[in-house]
């Protein structure tokens, strides 16, 4: 019997490597000679570096690099040497976590040091770059992360600009020769699943601006601020898929690194070799600390599924999570067998979070010790 392990991290309790130790512990106390194959998975936002490292061998780097509020943070980033693949999160660096409602400063914060993450990657010999983006603090079109890259944004009087997308109002042109030789030889993906345009009603200032403390004044200003800097810097990426991701960081990749978009879960399943993996299963266990109907839209127990019935069109495919949601009939419509919540009976959050292995571990016992008892066995 092949049994494939495939969650995704149970957010505040258990890392998607730990998750799946914990599924692993409970199918073994029924089966001890199940062939089972463990891939930790994330959907391009926050657990995708330690999700990645874990599953293919790599290791986290930690580095001291400009926060988003132009102070020294201590940042991270995962290296698979192997495969010369960094894999950053934009957050890591230029995160929310960095500011709080007394400190953010919109107008100013910089991707600068989400710049010095790829430039240190780079400079260790990673040739291949995902970028998860999301978590942002900034509105600056990415124009931080070009700067550590070598990137100059001139006035007119060709004085370089400071950080922030205000600042970009001022700019008249850029100088792309000082870009770091080491960029010619590499690829970025970014991990994408926001489609907003970089500027307009559903762009970045004034879709996300709010959140990160712009006024409606500033929203205005730095809207209009990343709609000259497109207009010089590539006008014909505005509206691309993703261009307002992460404060505007999504089309700054794309304009000085030629980075792709794509929905964060599929860059995961390419990486970690998903769809072999996932052939000749017989049954297969994904989740994560909430499900519910927009587990459908793209996050990893939904492409976990699609690449499972793909590879595997009789493979059973099970879903466990902290908290099942509600309308989750269209999961089933999708290719789920079965959906479980691993919390045993009424508990406090935070007793949940202290016995999640635990229930997770006692779930998946039950789950197998149900298929294989049953006149209906795979």
């Amino acid at each position: 019997m092949k049994i494939l392990i495939a969650p995704d991290s149970f957010k505040g309790c258990m890392t998607a490597k730990e998750a799946c130790e914990a599924i692993e512990k409970g199918l073994k106390n029924i089966d001890a000679d199940a062939k089972i194959v463990k891939v930790p998975m994330a959907d391009g936002g926050e657990g995708t570096v330690q999700a990645l490292v874990d599953a293919l061998n790599g290791k986290i780097i930690t580095k001291k690099v400009t926060g988003p509020l132009n102070k020294p943070v201590t940042a991270f980033y995962g290296l698979i040497e192997q495969k010369r693949l960094a894999v950053i999160e934009m957050s890591a660096a230029s995160g929310i976590q960095f500011v709080n409602h007394d400190t953010a400063d919109p107008l100013h914060a910089t991707t600068y040091g989400t710049g010095e993450l790829i430039l240190d990657a780079l400079q260790r010999g990673a040739e291949k770059f995902i970028i998860g983006l999301g978590g942002s603090a900034t509105n600056d079109g990415g124009a931080g992360m070009a700067q550590a890259l070598g990137v100059r944004f001139l006035d007119e009087n060709d004085q370089e600009l400071p950080f922030g997308g205000i600042a970009l109002e001022k700019l008249v042109r850029i100088d792309q020769t000082q870009m770091s030789p080491l960029l010619d030889k590499a690829t970025f993906s970014i991990a994408c699943d926001v489609s907003c345009p970089l500027t307009g009603k559903n762009g970045a200032s004034i879709v996300f601006g709010p959140q990160k403390g712009a006024n409606e004044t500033e929203v205005k200003l730095l809207d209009n601020a990343l709609a000259h800097y497109a207009d010089i810097v590539a006008p014909e990426l505005k509206n691309a898929f993703g261009a307002g991701a992460a404060g505007g960081l999504g089309f700054a990749m794309m304009a000085f690194l030629n980075a792709v978009p794509n929905p964060g879960a599929d860059l995961v399943i390419d990486a970690v070799g998903l769809n072999e993996k996932s052939s000749d299963c017989d049954l297969a266990i994904t989740g994560e600390g909430s499900i519910d109907f927009q587990t459908a839209f793209g996050k990893t127990p939904m492409a976990v599924t699609e690449c499972v019935k793909k590879n595997s069109p009789n493979c059973t495919i099970v879903g466990l999570c902290g908290h099942l949601g509600k309308n989750v009939d269209v999961l089933y419509e999708k290719g789920f067998d079965a959906l479980f919540p691993i919390v045993s009976g009424p508990q406090s959050l935070e007793e949940a979070m202290e016995n999640g292995e635990l229930n997770l571990t006692r779930t998946s016992e039950n789950v197998l010790r149900l298929i294989k008892r049953t006149k209906f066995s795979i």
